[in-house]
């Protein structure tokens, strides 16, 4: 806020300075007007004297004739120093245009592409767009101000001048850097709005389906009249990067849809802006192609970029921008894949078009992982990740011994690839949780019923001292397509605590009976005495229907019309490891 603040000021400042040159050259205009209106009377009242005086009257018109001299003198001067004022005010105007502009160009835009960068992977959608146009069009506004005042100062040159006239001096300089200036502020002017994003898939842009419909948006953050033009559009993809052929079996894609738009003026923004709503994307096949990769198809990146020009008066500036990287998969069976690449690059990567990245990833930190990961969650539902299930996380990533060390190095085949023999990976896992709280359980997980990401020692813990029939949801820890685990205390006969639980419920389970449904029906029966339900308080101490209550539905509801008795396995595990695993007959309802 402070750095915003010392900006607006400064700009504020600059807008100031140009009204005030404004008025300097109109006073000065003036001013060298009158001067020349008296020079002229005074010569001829010169000549006249000439012709009419008399020894009489000759001490007289001499008299007269000094004190006008005097008197242009004085004029001659205050001229000379209003010109010399008006070409300084004029410089350093455009030192402070310059002084802004390099703090727009080298900080502020620069942080504003990496706050969209971060929030196309999750993180915070406050990137203030509005605020960096509107600077950059005042910035814009006075360098065109200040262009046209320095032809005014040349009109004022050629109706007169004279030997040293300070608006002479250094003009050319001026008129070159007020150029340069206008011009540099353009060719950076030109951003991507929106990056490219299926619309079926609105929270995972920069992830594109073979030949399916895309959007992206480009917008000029500069507004002004004579830009209102409507100039055409090109798109195209991997321009000029041919060092993708030097990467063995690296795809060939192409653009199907027209490739040209135009820039139309946009009624909110007030900026010119092309928007492609039908974008589509296709991996060319040539017959020769190779079968072997060098990298995975979610490991290649690839680029589409925009280019425009812009015809001004005395002026034709070329402009260009590249959207991020993007993923093209074929199946939407990769689409976790292609998001765990998407946030590896923008965690990790400095440039911006380096599209051989996966070749050689650079590792991350743990603290920025985290923070990326829980992003994930509050992203697509209103909870975050907190600290304990980020501990749990660490610790499964990194090791107990780790401690959750901000600074530890995660490697990318640690953290996409896996090292198991199954090949699960440490992002499929999180994924497959991540869809399962997001359209499986989102009023659970929103309430923070769930626990999430809890290791069986902790759960443990948590269990210990609590009244019998206290249960917590937690995800499963080696379900492959993610799965949320039941578990509750019960007390033994010589008044142990042992913890039980259930098998995971999987997203295939829980598209067919609610889990809240599978809470309030859930029973188990030792064969000798009535099934009961043992989930009588969710973690700490709310009881069951408190809790669920809400979220309850009949058979008439038509979910869970079909039902049957099945059978699951209960594991045991005692609290003190003194009591065998006991398998127990479960009964409940669930969709055939």
């Amino acid at each position: 806020m402070e750095q915003e603040k010392e900006l607006d000021h400064k700009v504020n400042i600059l807008k100031k300075s140009v009204q005030e040159i404004e008025q300097d050259i109109q006073v000065l205009e003036d001013l060298q007007y009158k001067y020349g209106i008296k020079t002229k009377s005074s010569k001829g009242q010169d000549e006249m004297r000439e012709i009419l005086i008399n020894d009489e009257t000759k001490g007289h018109a001499i008299k007269e004739s000094q004190q006008e001299e005097i008197a242009n003198e004085q004029m001659f001067t205050d001229l000379n120093i209003k010109r010399e004022m008006v070409m300084k005010e004029i410089a350093n105007a455009l030192t402070l245009a310059e002084q802004i502009q390099l703090t727009l160009l080298s900080e502020e835009l620069p942080e504003w592409k990496k706050r969209q960068q971060m929030a196309c992977i999750g993180g915070p959608h406050n990137t203030c767009l509005e605020q960096l146009q509107n600077w950059f069009t005042v910035v814009a506004e006075c360098l065109q101000q200040i262009r046209q005042q320095l032809k005014k100062v040349q009109e004022l040159v050629q109706k007169y001048t004279y030997n040293n006239d300070p608006l002479t001096l250094g003009k050319s300089q001026l008129d070159e850097q007020a150029l340069s200036l206008f011009k540099n502020l353009i060719l950076n002017s030109l951003v991507v709005e929106k990056q490219p994003c299926m619309p079926t898939h609105p929270k995972r842009p920069l992830v594109l389906k073979n030949a399916v419909q895309v959007r992206v948006k480009i917008r000029l953050l500069v507004k002004l009249p004579e830009l209102n033009s409507q100039p055409k559009v090109k798109i195209s993809i991997d321009k000029g990067f041919s060092e993708m052929d030097t990467v063995k079996g690296f795809r060939n894609v192409l653009i199907l849809t027209n490739v040209n738009k135009v820039m139309t003026l946009d009624e909110s923004s007030g900026c010119l802006e092309a928007e492609f709503r039908h974008l589509s994307v296709k991996e060319k096949r040539p017959s020769n192609i190779s079968k072997e990769l060098s990298l995975s198809v979610c490991e290649e990146l690839h680029l589409i970029s925009f280019d425009t020009q812009l015809v001004l008066p005395e002026l034709c500036i070329d402009l260009s921008i590249t959207c991020l990287p993007v993923v093209l998969m074929n199946p939407v069976s990769r689409l976790s894949s292609a998001w765990g690449s998407i946030l590896w690059y923008n965690m990790c990567c400095s440039e911006l078009h380096n599209l051989l990245f996966f070749l050689n990833p650079p590792p991350v930190k743990w603290g920025q992982l985290s923070e990326v990961l829980s992003w994930q969650f509050s992203s697509v539902t209103k909870r975050a990740l907190n600290s304990e299930q980020l501990r749990m996380l660490a610790d499964k990533l990194l090791g107990p011994e780790a401690q959750g060390d901000p600074e530890a190095l995660i490697h990318w085949n640690t953290f996409y690839k896996g090292s198991s023999e199954s090949g699960d990976s440490f992002w499929q896992w999180i994924y497959e949780h991540l869809e399962l709280a997001q359209k499986n359980v989102p009023n659970i997980w929103n309430d923070g019923y769930c626990m999430g990401f809890l290791s069986k020692e902790r759960e443990k813990a948590l269990l210990r001292d609590k009244l019998p029939g206290t249960f917590l949801l937690r995800f499963s820890e080696n379900s492959r397509c993610g799965g949320i685990i039941i578990t509750w205390v019960e007390r033994s006969q010589e008044g142990e605590a042992v913890v039980r639980s259930t098998e995971p419920y999987t997203k295939f389970d829980l598209n067919r009976i609610s889990l809240p449904n599978i809470i309030r029906d859930y029973t188990i029966s030792d064969g000798e005495k009535d099934p009961v339900n043992p989930l009588i308080y969710l973690y700490p101490d709310i009881p069951r229907d408190v809790a669920f209550g809400r979220y309850y539905t009949s058979a008439s509801d038509g979910k869970d019309f079909y039902i049957h008795i099945y059978t699951l396995h209960i594991f045991n595990e005692p609290l003190l490891n003194t009591d065998p695993p006991l398998e127990l007959i479960s009964t409940g309802k669930k969709i055939r």
